[in-house]
């Protein structure tokens, strides 16, 4: 059995715990999430598999529970401890009784405040989680019993590094600026010259704080968030979509840039929605 992030909607709204960050951590953090999956390994006793597409920033997995099976495109990976997993491409989860996971989904990890962490390092693997926030931080998530306990001790440890250092880094402040804007406005077609324009910086500069607070240069950037976005419409109200709400100059554009971001083995399973659609 396989659940598609967009597709199975259901499975991903319902069967997961999930709370969204807000206020002053809403730059850094999407959400953290929590696997609830005892009552579906009866039904599945071989266990089930979730895909979910690339997107903006990178997860922390904690493992709660007994060792997964996390794959990329092009590797696999048993992970009997916790680890970083990077977005760039598609990624699929085998879960089986005795797995638990909590996750927090970054778009800017806070630690890049108290260490020189360049994110880009950290791709086409799943990295250890050592260097990349405190051990203590890790022990309490595993140390209590409830998925709000966990948030509450995740959104107090980063909120209380973004108040220590407010200010202080302008690369994070550029990157995050960036990102919030053109996801509220909906506009991710800015070039990169009018975006480093207005910091009154390089380009290259630019596509190196993107990279290091994101893992992503600033065009992948946007453009994976305008294919979310754009894919979101699509599967949730198919007969409304039209591409060019997104930005996408022309059908082919839009297709384009939705097999690059669903990959060729669930590039079809997209298409249909547009073609039943019509």
């Amino acid at each position: 059995m396989q659940h598609l992030e967009f597709i199975n909607r259901d499975h991903f709204e319902y069967e997961y715990h999930r709370r969204w960050a807000k206020d002053a951590l809403a730059p850094y953090i999407d959400f953290c999430w929590e696997t609830d999956f005892d009552h579906l390994f009866s039904k599945y006793p071989k266990g089930f598999s979730d895909v979910l597409f690339p997107n903006i920033g990178y997860t922390y997995i904690i493992n709660l529970g007994t060792p997964f099976i996390m794959q990329l495109p092009k590797t696999s990976f048993e992970v009997k401890n916790d680890g970083f997993v990077p977005r760039h491409h598609y990624i699929t989860c085998h879960h089986s009784a005795g797995n638990r996971l909590f996750g927090i989904k970054f778009k800017v990890c806070p630690i890049v405040f108290e260490k020189d962490i360049d994110f880009s390092e950290y791709r086409e693997h799943i990295f250890p989680l050592a260097y990349l926030i405190d051990r203590s931080i890790v022990n309490k998530v595993k140390n209590v019993s409830a998925f709000d306990e966990r948030v509450s001790i995740v959104f107090e440890h980063y909120e209380n590094l973004v108040k220590k250092y407010e200010g202080l880094l302008n690369f994070v402040r550029i990157v995050t600026e960036i990102v919030t804007d053109c996801k509220q406005k909906n506009d991710f077609n800015k070039s990169i010259l009018e975006l480093s324009k207005a910091y009154n910086i390089s380009n290259r500069t630019l596509q190196r704080y993107f990279r290091a607070a994101t893992s992503f240069s600033s065009k992948q950037a946007l453009q994976t968030m305008r294919i979310r976005q754009a894919v979101i419409r699509l599967s949730s109200s198919p007969s409304a979509f039209n591409f060019t709400d997104f930005g996408y100059y022309d059908y082919s554009h839009f297709l384009k840039h939705l097999q690059y971001f669903t990959g060729k083995k669930y590039f079809r399973v997209f298409q249909k929605l547009i073609v039943n659609s019509t």
